[in-house]
C-alpha cells in the first residue's frame, strides 16, 4: 500500500525518478549548486542548472557525472538523496529504506559500480540494485529480452552511448562510447572557436544543437542566432549559425557512433544478426531525438532503425518494470560484490 521501491535513472545530463505505483515523478538535471565558503549545498535540479557559468566565485555549479560515472561521490550522494527524500512518503521512510534499481552506463568497472552502490545506500537507500543502462532501456520499450532473439538497441545519453545487442537476459555483444550529448555540444562549441573566433558557452551550443541541429539535409535550411565572446575582441558578438554549420560539427562524432555500431553488428552471431535485420534497431535516450539520426544510421546500416516512443524515459521505465518483477528479474541485475561465492 506504502510504496518504498524507487528506480533510477542516474544519468549525466538529467536524472529521472520512478516510483513504484506513481510512474516517472522527478526529471531533473543532474547538476548541484554547492556554495565554496560554507561547503552548503545551494541549489539542486533545475535551479542548479540556470547557475551553470554564471556563478559568482564562491559558488560552484557541477555535474557530480562525467560520462556516466560519479566524478564527486560527496555532491553525487547529495543529489540522491535530495531526490530520495522528495519522493518517499515521509512517516513510512524510517521503518525501512526504500529498495532502489539504478541504471548505470554498461561496462563501467566495479569500482565504479560500487561508487554508484555506496553513494545510494549513504543517502538512505534499502537494497540497491544495479542494472545496466541498454538492459532497462530495452525493458522500458518493452523489448522481448528473455526470449532467444536478437534485440539491438542505441541508448545515447548526456555523457556515454551504450549500443548493446540481447538475447535471453543478457546483453550478447556491446559497446560504451563516450560520444554522446555532451560530446556533440562541445563539437559545437569548438566550431564555433575554429569558424567564427566564438567563444560559446555549453548552454548555447545545446540549444542550437535542439533548435537547428540535424544529421541529414531536410527541407528547407535552418538557422538561429548564437551569442557568445569574440575571441579577438574580447567583446560580446551575436553570429547566424544553420543546420550546415551544426552538421558539419557533429558529422565526425555521429560517424563514430556509426562505426561503433557496424563493429557491434560484426561481433554479433549471425542468428542473431538475422533477427536484427528482420526486427530493426531501436534508438532511447536524449540524443535519439536529432533530427535525421535514424535515418542516417538506417542508410549506413541498412537495417530499419527505429526511435523508441519517449525515448528519454526508456532507462527509468525499465528500472520502474524491474522494481514491478524485482524476484524474477534479479539474473539481469548487475551482481553485488558481496554476492559472489569466494573461491
Amino acid at each position: 500500500m506504502f510504496s518504498n521501491s524507487i528506480g533510477i535513472d542516474l544519468g549525466t545530463a538529467n536524472t529521472l525518478v520512478y516510483v513504484k505505483g506513481k510512474g516517472v515523478v522527478i526529471n531533473e538535471p543532474s547538476v548541484v549548486a554547492v556554495n565554496e565558503k560554507t561547503g552548503q549545498v545551494v541549489a539542486i535540479g533545475g535551479e542548479a542548472k540556470k547557475m551553470l557559468g554564471r556563478t559568482p566565485g564562491h559558488i560552484r555549479a557541477v555535474r557530480p557525472l562525467v560520462e556516466g560515472v560519479i566524478s564527486d561521490f560527496e555532491v553525487a550522494q547529495e543529489m540522491l538523496a535530495y531526490f530520495i527524500k522528495r519522493v518517499i512518503s515521509g512517516r513510512f521512510s524510517y521503518f525501512s529504506g526504500p529498495t532502489i534499481v539504478i541504471g548505470v552506463p554498461s561496462m563501467i568497472t566495479n569500482v565504479e559500480t560500487r561508487a554508484v552502490r555506496d553513494a545510494a545506500k549513504n543517502s538512505g537507500a534499502g537494497e540497491v540494485c544495479i542494472v545496466e543502462e541498454p538492459m532497462a532501456a530495452a525493458i522500458g520499450i518493452r523489448l522481448p529480452v528473455h526470449e532467444p532473439v536478437g534485440n539491438m538497441i542505441i541508448d545515447i545519453g548526456g555523457g556515454t552511448s551504450d549500443i548493446a545487442v540481447i538475447s535471453l537476459d543478457g546483453i550478447v555483444s556491446g559497446k560504451n562510447l563516450k560520444i554522446a550529448g555532451d560530446k556533440l555540444n562541445q563539437d559545437i562549441i569548438q566550431y564555433a572557436k575554429d569558424e567564427f573566433k566564438l567563444l560559446l558557452g555549453e548552454k548555447t551550443a545545446e540549444e542550437a544543437k535542439i533548435a537547428i541541429g540535424s544529421v541529414i539535409k531536410d527541407g528547407e535550411g535552418l538557422e538561429m542566432a548564437i551569442r557568445g565572446r569574440d575571441m579577438v575582441t574580447g567583446l560580446p558578438r551575436e553570429v547566424i549559425v544553420t543546420d550546415v554549420d551544426i552538421r558539419e560539427a557533429i558529422m565526425k562524432s555521429i560517424n563514430g557512433l556509426i562505426a561503433a555500431t557496424k563493429e557491434v553488428i560484426e561481433e554479433t552471431p549471425p542468428e542473431l544478426v538475422s533477427d536484427i535485420m528482420h526486427r530493426g534497431i531501436v534508438m532511447a535516450g536524449g540524443g535519439a531525438l536529432l533530427k535525421g539520426l535514424a535515418q542516417a544510421f538506417e542508410s549506413e546500416l541498412k537495417i530499419p532503425v527505429f526511435v523508441a516512443d519517449d525515448p528519454l524515459t526508456a532507462v527509468v521505465r525499465g528500472t520502474g518494470i524491474i522494481l514491478e518483477n524485482l524476484d524474477a528479474m534479479r539474473d539481469i541485475l548487475v551482481q553485488n560484490d558481496e554476492d559472489i561465492p569466494p573461491r
